[in-house]
């Protein structure tokens, strides 16, 4: 059989391939915290029909010859840019500026995302669409006062990590760009809650997406630890606000076009190759 007609089958495997990736982009362009895909292509092995020479005294050397076998998928990246921020006005609505992820649990499972559309469940407690809970650093409280006039002195500590609860007898809270999450209590009294951490990772694009906008670390992402966010170089957090997908619909569908063009032009190849083997056959009447 033509070299060409496997050579255009794998390139239409490929192309295939990328028209899913973009076919995901634009599915997930209105998906908080979704990040985009991107397909890349390689060459396969060429088979060398004539190797290289070297120059001598009377002639000059001479190239290879090789003859391509096709193409073969690359990889399929995941692109992490900063998606854009939509206002919503929701206090538990928080939005990533700059790098890191938030991390939430269930169970034993830690996960990550940017997508930053977090709820009170019925203890209080911050989770995700999921039920996962947002984790964040704890709080060391002091009590003075009277039993009737209480005052409390609360701070951050950064040895504890676990979920973030606002008591349900909280008169309103409030999250600063620090990750600091604050309530009125019963008292009249201004509270801490907790801090949010942010994970941070040297690969974000190593992480694996797990659906649900979520992420699980993995042995390439180049795993950080947590912080506090604002510092370390980790993100700041916009409350009543969420960052949207990172999914650009012009540049989804000019990829798509060039996909589909590939994708002919390949098959363009195949036909051209079977009707090459149809003159064949026919040369035995």
């Amino acid at each position: 059989m033509l070299r060409s007609m496997y050579a255009g089958i794998s390139g239409m495997k490929n192309f295939q391939t990328k028209l899913d990736v973009i076919g995901n982009n634009i599915a997930n362009v209105n998906t908080s915290g979704f990040k985009k895909g991107r397909v890349t292509f390689q060459d396969m092995m060429s088979q060398t029909t004539a190797g290289a020479q070297a120059a001598t005294d009377t002639r000059g050397g001479v190239n290879p010859s090789q003859v391509g076998l096709g193409s073969q998928l690359g990889t399929i990246d995941n692109i992490h840019t900063q998606g854009f921020r939509q206002t919503t006005n929701s206090p538990l609505d928080f939005a990533l500026e700059g790098d890191g992820m938030f991390v939430v649990q269930n169970g034993d499972q830690t996960a990550y995302t940017r997508a930053g559309n977090f709820y009170l469940d019925e203890s209080g407690d911050i989770v995700n669409p999921q039920g996962y809970y947002l984790i964040g650093y704890g709080v060391t409280t002091t009590q003075t006062g009277t039993d009737d006039e209480p005052v409390f002195e609360d701070e951050v500590n950064y040895d504890e990590t676990g979920s973030l609860n606002i008591p349900d007898t909280a008169q309103s809270f409030s999250v600063q760009s620090n990750g600091t999450v604050s309530y009125i209590d019963e008292f009249g009294q201004p509270r801490v809650a907790g801090q949010i951490a942010i994970a941070s990772f040297s690969n974000a694009a190593g992480l694996e997406k797990s659906g649900s906008n979520l992420f699980l670390n993995s042995e390439n992402a180049g795993y950080n630890g947590i912080v506090a966010p604002e510092t370390e170089g980790t993100a700041s957090i916009v409350s009543g606000s969420l960052e949207m997908s990172n999914v650009d619909l012009s540049e989804e569908f000019t990829e798509m076009i060039t996909a589909q063009r590939g994708f002919q032009a390949n098959t363009r190849i195949i036909t051209t190759s079977d009707e090459i083997l149809q003159e064949l056959v026919n040369l035995k009447r």
